[in-house]
C-alpha cells in the first residue's frame, strides 16, 4: 500500500491505510509505504515495494502520485489499485478508483434519454472539474443516442458567466428572430399591427436549442447560473433538465433556487455506505471520510481476488465486478473503472433518490 503518512496529505493517508486494513480483514499482507505526498516519494516507495516483491500495490493518492508507479509497475507486470479520480491515468493492469466524471455522466445521459431528452449542452467553468465534465459529455452522450449542441466555458467575472449563458441558450439569435417579427409589424402603420408588435416584447423567445445542460459548478457560482437561466429564456426544469456533479449531494440547500429544481446528479447510495461506515466507527471512534470508501473499496476487491490465488489482470477485470462501500465497481481491461450510481433529484428540500443504485453491469449506465 503506497500512501500519504506523512508531508501534506498525511491525514488523509491514516484514513486511506485504517480503511485498506479494515477491507483486508487479515485476508492478505499488507506492507503499508510512505510517498511523503509527492511523486518522487512514491515513486520512490514503489520501486522498493515492487522489488520486495509486492504482487499488487494499493494507491497512491493523487494522480501526480500514480503517473510513475503506474509505469514502474507496468514494467514489473505488477497491477494497482490507486485512489485518484483522474482517469487519464487509466491503462491495463492500472486502475483509478475515484469517483469520476465519466461515471457520473454515463449514469444521467442514459437516464435522460430514457426520460425522453434527445440534445444536450455544456456550460463550464474554464477549469480542471468543468474541462472533465465537457469531456465526459463529449464521450457519454452519443453513446447514449443523445446529440452533442454545444459546449461554453466562462471565466471567474460575473460579466464571463452572463455571457455565457446567453451564448449557450443561443439568446441574440431567438430574441432577434421575435424582435424582426415585431419590427415588420410595426411597419404596417396598422392598429393591429401595433398591438401584436407590443405583444411579442412580453412574450418568450421559444425554447433553448437543447433539453439537457450540464453543469459543473456548486455553491454560489451555482445559484449566480439559477439566476441567469430564467433571464435567458432557459426553462427549467419544464423544457430543459439540469444535470451536475455529485458534489451536488454536499448541497442540502440547491432547492431554493426555483431553476435547480427538478436537476440531476449522479451518486453513491448513502445506504449503501451504512456498513463500512459502523464498522469503521467501531474499530476507530469517528466516521470515515469519503476518500476512505475508495481505500476499503481497493482492499475490498484484493481480499476478493487474492482467494483466486492470483492477483492478475483477468482476476481483477472480472465481468461481474465487486460489490464496494458504497456498490458496484467493476474493473475494464483497459483500466476504466464503472460504478454503479444512483440518481438523484433536486427538491426544495433538499434531494430524493429517483433510481436505485444498479446492482449488475448488465444494467445500462453502469
Amino acid at each position: 500500500m503506497l500512501v500519504p503518512l506523512s508531508g501534506s496529505n498525511a491525514a488523509i493517508g491514516s484514513a486511506l491505510e485504517q480503511a485498506t486494513k479494515l477491507g483486508l480483514d487479515n485476508a492478505a499482507i499488507l506492507d503499508v509505504r510512505d510517498t511523503a505526498s509527492t511523486p518522487a516519494g512514491a515513486e520512490a516507495a514503489a520501486a522498493a515495494a515492487i522489488a520486495d516483491g509486492a504482487d499488487l500495490i494499493l494507491g497512491p493518492l493523487t494522480a501526480a502520485e500514480t503517473a510513475p508507479v503506474a509505469r514502474l509497475a507496468q514494467e514489473a507486470g505488477v497491477c494497482v489499485l490507486a485512489f485518484t479520480s483522474d482517469s487519464t491515468q487509466a491503462r491495463p493492469g492500472v486502475w483509478p478508483l475515484g469517483y469520476t466524471p465519466l461515471q457520473q455522466m454515463r449514469r444521467l445521459t442514459v437516464a435522460a434519454q430514457a426520460a425522453g431528452k434527445t440534445s444536450i449542452a455544456a456550460l463550464v467553468p474554464d477549469n480542471e472539474l468543468g474541462r472533465a465534465m465537457a469531456a465526459a459529455m463529449q464521450l457519454a452522450a452519443p453513446a447514449a443516442g443523445m446529440t452533442v449542441v454545444n459546449t461554453v466555458t466562462y471565466g471567474a467575472s460575473f460579466n464571463e458567466l452572463s455571457t455565457a449563458v446567453r451564448d449557450i441558450s443561443n439568446y441574440s439569435s431567438r430574441r432577434g428572430a421575435l424582435d424582426s417579427r415585431a419590427r415588420a409589424l410595426r411597419a404596417r402603420g396598422d392598429a393591429a399591427g401595433r398591438r401584436e408588435a407590443a405583444s411579442l416584447s412580453g412574450r418568450g423567445v421559444g425554447s433553448a436549442p437543447f433539453d439537457v445542460l450540464v453543469l459543473a459548478e456548486g455553491g454560489n457560482r451555482l445559484r449566480e447560473i439559477a439566476s441567469l437561466l430564467p433571464y435567458y429564456d432557459v426553462d427549467s426544469p419544464n423544457q430543459v433538465r439540469l444535470i451536475g456533479p455529485g458534489l451536488w449531494a454536499n448541497d442540502p440547500n440547491m432547492g431554493g433556487e426555483a431553476a435547480l429544481l427538478g436537476a440531476w446528479y449522479a451518486a453513491p447510495d448513502p445506504a449503501s455506505r451504512a456498513e463500512f461506515v459502523s464498522r469503521y466507527l467501531q474499530a476507530y471512534g469517528t466516521e470515515p471520510a469519503r476518500i476512505a470508501d475508495i481505500a476499503y473499496d481497493a482492499a475490498g476487491i484484493a481480499r476478493v481476488v487474492a482467494a483466486s490465488g492470483s492477483f492478475s489482470p483477468q482476476n481483477l477485470s472480472t465481468p461481474q465486478g465487486f460489490m464496494g462501500a458504497s456498490g458496484l465497481v467493476v474493473l475494464q481491461a483497459d483500466g476504466e473503472v464503472r460504478r454503479g450510481l444512483a440518481l438523484f433529484e433536486v427538491e426544495r428540500r433538499g434531494a430524493r433518490m429517483i433510481d436505485a443504485a444498479p446492482q449488475t453491469p448488465a444494467i445500462p449506465g453502469t
